[in-house]
């Protein structure tokens, strides 16, 4: 049975014969118009329901509920394979830039070595800072 639209302000559905219903009908179908109630109808003598009275904007049929929720997953989809690829895109982007990176700290660090007077606690400082980084 299809959920009326505005199922958290609507009453209780209501179930009715059939007997009953067909001599109500224009009435029920004005109450579900209306107010967005549902009416439940039921075999006579059995309180099984068989069909509902619902206001137009529930009345989704099965295929119409499954299309949208085809048409909602292949957008996902679709949004997900983009998403994936500009991961990827950044994260081969971001390796090269880490790549030159490194490259660019390791001749910095060669051209220290080669001017900076050895033991200097400065260099030594700076070299721990750059061992932390890479570490954390």
């Amino acid at each position: 049975m299809a959920v009326p639209a505005l199922a958290d302000r609507s009453p209780q559905p209501r179930a009715l014969p059939l007997r009953e219903v067909r001599t109500r009908l224009t009435q029920l179908v004005s109450l579900a118009e209306l107010t967005d109630t549902v009416t439940v109808v039921t075999r006579d003598g059995d309180p099984r329901p068989v069909a509902a009275i619902v206001p137009a904007a529930a009345a989704r049929t099965a295929a119409q509920a499954r299309a949208d929720a085809d048409r909602i997953a292949a957008i996902s989809a679709g949004w997900y394979r983009r998403l994936e690829e500009l991961h990827r895109q950044s994260s081969r982007r971001h390796a090269a830039e880490l790549r030159a990176l490194t490259d660019a700290l390791a001749e910095v660090w060669a051209e220290l070595d080669r001017h900076a007077p050895a033991g200097d606690p400065a260099l030594a400082r700076l070299r721990a800072a750059h061992a932390d980084l890479l570490r954390g």
